[in-house]
């Protein structure tokens, strides 16, 4: 009885495995004004996470995890539909760039040559000018799943001189999500000739659930020493100081909302909140590091943050005005989500103690960004 039963248990166990195998499918996500044609992938690992990615900026249109009770639910903000992202851009779970986060006047030199970039910003020019990489159609280059991964490969060519930028630039985005809940974006390029890149996602998180309410209480720690103070148009003023006794310290788990009303800190008033770079390192890493943490103690869900990018920009959904209604039917308001972008810092071209944004041909540029989703049965830190 035993030998019989044998093939039929190794049966159930390849069934079972199968139902577990992650999976990649494509599906139609709208059509442009000229006739273009927007595509989603979903992503799914088998074991209650679902990622879906569009085309259209090589945004992150939702992301599904499990709470500590199992369920399943999007914790990424996005519009519902293409129009969305055409008509009213918020950057939702966009690749941003070619230079994410701002550049003063949209102006750098380099090799002796001013360079004027397309401003979007009154004067600035932010995440790449008016039509940046998140207002522009991504080629699917190649989708990939097997029993512990779905990935999908998105690559752009944006020619020389677009927004301003010198250089060809050929870039490639790679969603990848693992059976542990690991959501890794890849992003690398190459150019034609010297030229500045700064790459990166705008994930709008709320850990609750996406349109479920404000996130001031969900607790932040990143692991950063120092940031990076701004003048009146959001512009680093040079200066790098210390979080040390500010309302910047985060460097110990804290509710995000606790500090964010001091009215004495004028770098707040300036923000309408946290939109602020912190200096995680002073240059690129060997490798992805931990550079934040955040956990939602009404759910469980906790996100940890790696990278190997210098800088990380903190925004607390300041600008969410009521105006935008989500992918759940919800409208969101101000606080309602935050925002962790790793990358170089903002204006590098501008302020050499900096660094550099440089990237010269045969060279590859590379940010990897790896999202690790995990749960906590009661509050990690009090």
């Amino acid at each position: 009885m035993r030998e019989q039963l044998a093939p039929f248990a190794l049966s159930l166990c390849v069934l079972a495995g199968a139902a577990n195998a992650a999976e990649a499918r494509r599906e139609s996500f709208g059509v442009l004004a000229d006739g273009s044609k927007v595509e989603a992938v979903v992503l799914d690992n088998g074991r209650g996470a679902i990622a879906r990615i569009i085309t259209f900026g090589a945004s992150l249109q939702s992301l599904s995890v499990p709470d500590r009770n199992g369920k399943s639910a999007n914790i990424a903000l996005g519009h519902a539909a293409l129009d969305g992202y055409v008509k009213k851009p918020q950057y939702f779970g966009s690749t941003v760039g070619r230079y994410a986060n701002r550049i003063a006047n949209g102006r750098f030199d380099m090799d002796g040559h001013t360079y004027q970039l397309s401003t979007n910003e009154k004067t600035n020019s932010l995440h790449g000018g008016e039509r940046g990489l998140d207002k522009v159609l991504w080629n699917i280059a190649e989708i990939k799943h097997d029993a512990t991964s779905a990935s999908v490969s998105l690559s752009y060519v944006s020619p020389d001189g677009e927004m301003g930028y010198p250089g060809k630039l050929s870039i490639t985005a790679t969603y990848t999500l693992a059976a542990n809940n690991r959501l890794t974006i890849d992003y690398r390029a190459a150019t034609d000739k010297p030229t500045i890149v700064n790459l990166s996602n705008h994930a709008y998180w709320n850990l609750s659930g996406e349109g479920l309410g404000s996130v001031m209480d969900q607790r932040l720690m990143i692991a950063a020493d120092a940031y990076l103070p701004v003048d009146e148009k959001l512009i680093p003023s040079g200066e790098i100081r210390s979080v040390a006794g500010t309302v910047f310290d985060f460097r110990q788990a804290k509710p995000i909302g606790r500090d964010i009303r001091h009215g004495d800190e004028a770098q707040l008033l300036i923000g309408h909140g946290y939109d602020h770079n912190f200096v995680v390192g002073r240059d690129v890493a060997s490798a992805p590091r931990v550079v934040a943490r955040v956990e939602d103690p009404a759910s469980g869900r906790v996100l940890t943050l790696l990278s190997a990018q210098p800088g990380l920009q903190f925004y607390s959904g300041n600008f969410l005005d009521g105006t935008t209604i989500g992918t759940g039917g919800h409208v969101y308001r101000q606080g309602d989500a935050f925002v962790l972008e790793p990358q170089l810092f903002p204006d590098t071209p501008n302020h050499p103690a900096f660094g550099s944004a440089r990237l010269e041909p045969g060279k590859e540029y590379r940010n990897v960004i790896v999202y690790e989703f995990s749960t906590a049965a009661t509050p990690l830190s009090h």
